[in-house]
């Protein structure tokens, strides 16, 4: 209760943490994410490194993240049916164990690119289930009054490991390789499941009566049938995590043949980048019970591709890093904002398949990954960049016009 004590009791950006369960997930979190972005890191790189090829490290974007399509309609029925205080914690160690496999597939130097792929695709298996059930749980914990803040306070914790592990990965793979960085990794999916364990209580908004897994599976497919909200926030978030998102694929690439910057260089546009969606997340906690949230999506979504578009017309690395900054700004704010909404638009017993269908939506991105890999191969890292970030721009702006349901959303 010390934290507590030390916040500011009407400050807007604080209302979650001064819930017990949630300054523990928020801690977790914040370890874990080093975790995620020492592997952002050494995946791009790695198979950069072994392939010399864009197109490949599109590859293996879409094979961590193809799980999350394939698996998020069932990790939202799991969701809605398991004790996710518990859950999380099991998912935890389940990505510790896989990371130390893919530390010793590269310590005993028998890693070969289908390797670093499957184990790849065992990875995002996890983080599909970890994704939404976090995301879930994080609601239970504070409820609907601190929705968005739980939810931007998530991804603050997420920005401030992910720059951390993101420098930390670079300077590790530069200083001893990347198998001793993936055992690193490993220990902070373990120190975080051990955070996990002292929650005590399974949150406020947590459901009471849990349905079988079958059962709701089935419910998911009428949920989609009869919420149309869900529905196009669901092809929102799809179009801007393959336009948008996607971009993080180019930066081995920037940081090799653009900037040359090399691995250390890497980790520090990764840590920049992230440090970017802090300051947007942080900006979003602050706004409290914002009651305009659906227009501030569409104008967010907007600011992000016309961010992609501006990578096409810098070569100075201090203007690219601010840019990068500002891209994730948004890249961020809007994610944050869209699962606030799918899990406000839905009855309570049914949040964990909202933020399944978040999964699902996000489980697009090996399209865009294969995409801006093929188009960057054939334009060059800014130009596919440009493109993207073209589309991005028509879509927020077309759907700000042509969607006032979405837009009106409180």
């Amino acid at each position: 209760m010390a934290l507590r004590a030390r916040l500011p009791l009407h400050a807007p950006w604080a209302a979650s943490l001064r819930y017990h369960d949630y300054r523990l997930l928020f801690g977790a979190t914040i370890i874990q994410s080093m975790g995620m972005g020492m592997e952002r890191v050494s995946l791009g790189w790695l198979i950069f490194e072994m392939t010399d090829s864009a197109f490949m490290v599109g590859v293996s974007s879409a094979a961590s993240m193809a799980p999350l399509f394939f698996l998020g309609i069932v990790s939202g029925a799991v969701a809605d049916w398991s004790d996710r205080r518990l859950f999380v914690r099991f998912l935890a160690l389940g990505s510790g164990a896989v990371a130390g496999l893919m530390g010793l597939v590269m310590l005993t130097d028998v890693a070969r690119v289908w390797h670093i792929m499957g184990l790849a695709v065992l990875t995002g298996s996890i983080g599909a289930f970890n994704m939404t059930v976090r995301q879930a749980y994080s609601y239970d914990i504070v409820g609907s009054d601190h929705a968005l803040n739980g939810m931007a306070l998530s991804s603050v914790a997420m920005s401030l490991g992910g720059i951390g592990g993101s420098v930390l990965g670079g300077i590790l793979i530069s200083a001893f390789g990347v198998g001793e960085q993936y055992l690193v990794v490993a220990a902070t999916y373990v120190v975080g499941a051990m955070i996990l364990m002292r929650t005590r209580e399974v949150g406020q908004a947590a459901v009471t009566e849990r349905g079988s897994v079958a059962e709701n599976l089935v419910g998911y497919v009428r949920l989609l049938k009869v919420n149309r909200t869900l529905l196009m926030l669901m092809l929102l978030t799809a179009a801007i995590e393959i336009f948008g998102f996607t971009h993080q694929t180019l930066l081995p690439v920037f940081a090799k043949d653009v900037m040359g910057v090399g691995p250390t260089g890497l980790g520090v546009m990764t840590g920049v980048r992230q440090a970017g969606g802090l300051i947007g997340v942080m900006l979003l906690a602050n706004l409290g019970d914002f009651r305009r949230k659906g227009l501030l999506l569409f104008v967010i979504a907007t600011a992000f591709g016309l961010g992609l578009m501006a990578f096409s017309i810098t070569s100075h690395l201090l203007f690219f890093l601010a840019l990068l900054a500002f891209v994730n700004g948004c890249a961020m704010s809007v994610d944050t904002l869209n699962r606030t909404l799918m899990q406000a638009n839905v009855p309570n017993d049914q949040r964990g398949r909202a933020m399944g269908s978040w999964a699902v939506s996000i489980g697009t991105a090996p399209v865009g990954h294969l995409g801006v890999g093929a188009l960057g191969g054939w334009l060059g890292a800014p130009g596919a960049l440009l493109v993207n970030g073209s589309v991005l721009a028509f879509i927020g702006i077309a759907s700000a016009i042509g969607l006032p349901r979405i837009r009106r959303l409180p």
